[in-house]
């Protein structure tokens, strides 16, 4: 692929998780409330994955550092999706707002787009596609 098409892709995935990340920080409230009660300490949770969100984006973003960026990626996503399914099996609002399953389903499928984009960042889902 087009070396520039991918830095392209790469900044069109990695500036919204870097404004994700920084939400975490303004209104980190409306995180905290999505996280399931069996997890400890929310609010740091909240912090600490608004970091990493930072993190995800510049790593796509900077090409020395997209591969191994890619597969993290990948980690991170399937360990923040308890807080998404917790949304919808206990039907709680994000931001005021309660999805219906229609939404939900959309949210996963967003999720795993996420995740196939991250593996095609590493580089990796080249390499399961030759084999």
């Amino acid at each position: 692929m087009n070396p520039l098409l991918i830095h392209i892709l790469a900044l069109i995935y990695g500036i919204p998780f870097i404004l994700i990340g920084i939400e975490h920080f303004k209104e980190p409230q409306k995180f905290v409330d999505i996280v399931p009660k069996y997890m400890p300490f929310a609010l740091f949770l909240v912090y600490l994955t608004g970091v990493m969100e930072i993190l995800v984006g510049l790593g796509i973003i900077y090409p020395d550092t997209r591969e191994i960026t890619g597969r993290l990626t990948v980690l991170f996503l399937l360990a923040i999706y308890p807080a998404n399914f917790n949304m919808w099996i206990n039907d709680v609002p994000f931001n005021g707002t309660r999805l219906t399953t229609q939404g939900h389903l959309f949210r996963l499928s967003v999720q795993i787009l996420l995740i196939i984009a991250a593996l095609g960042f590493s580089g990796d889902l080249q390499k399961l596609r030759k084999n």
